[in-house]
């Protein structure tokens, strides 16, 4: 096939940029590779292996980082943008749970779409810094913040620090759907009204 080295070429340019975007995005929050293994799970010499172009980047490391910056995966490869990006939505898998990304900018608060399935398992706290808002679209999620353990259903608001430890995750009884938005130390919302 005649496009087969034109691909090729193309997907070693992304993997080249890869390494490059990777120190940029850890730059621009200000997080050490420590920080970044402990939320990750990722050896800091595996990172920093990535950051310099030492190692081939595998999905399954990119998406580890997508989670802890919170940004698309498509913004750390540097996907072309092609068309009308409400288009572009493309679903990912994080710990069991199908996130979609609703906003394309690395640098701002994040919007996510999360589906949480049916399951039981015991609550893993984790914190970062950042704060969180989540709204319930349908079903109902298990929040716990620190001590205290939360059941919201539709229509149901939570917003907090994530420096404090959390987790959210199924009752068990069935499916929830949630929009995420998340900002990084000193982003906030406004409200504002007419």
């Amino acid at each position: 096939m005649g496009g087969e080295p034109a691909a090729g070429a193309a997907i070693a340019n992304a993997l080249e940029r890869v390494a490059p975007r990777l120190k940029q995005i850890r730059a621009e929050r200000g997080a050490t590779l420590s920080a970044l293994s402990d939320l990750t799970g990722v050896s800091k010499s595996t990172l920093s292996r990535l950051e310099n172009g030492q190692r081939r980047p595998t999905l399954e490391l990119l998406l580890a980082l997508s989670l802890a910056y919170r940004v698309p995966l498509d913004d750390l490869v540097g996907a072309p943008e092609v068309g009308d990006p409400r288009i572009r939505l493309k679903p990912g898998r994080v710990k069991g749970r199908t996130v979609i990304p609703l906003t394309r900018h690395p640098g701002g608060v994040q919007a996510w779409k999360i589906v949480v399935p049916t399951s039981k398992v015991e609550p893993e706290n984790g914190a970062h810094d950042g704060h969180e808002w989540i709204y319930v679209l349908s079903g109902r999620l298990r929040l716990v913040l620190d001590d205290q353990d939360l059941l919201l259903g539709p229509g149901d608001v939570a917003e907090f620090d994530t420096r404090t430890p959390h987790w959210f995750g199924s009752t068990g009884e069935e499916p929830t759907e949630i929009l995420s938005i998340f900002g990084r130390p000193g982003e906030r919302m406004i409200n504002r009204t007419p």
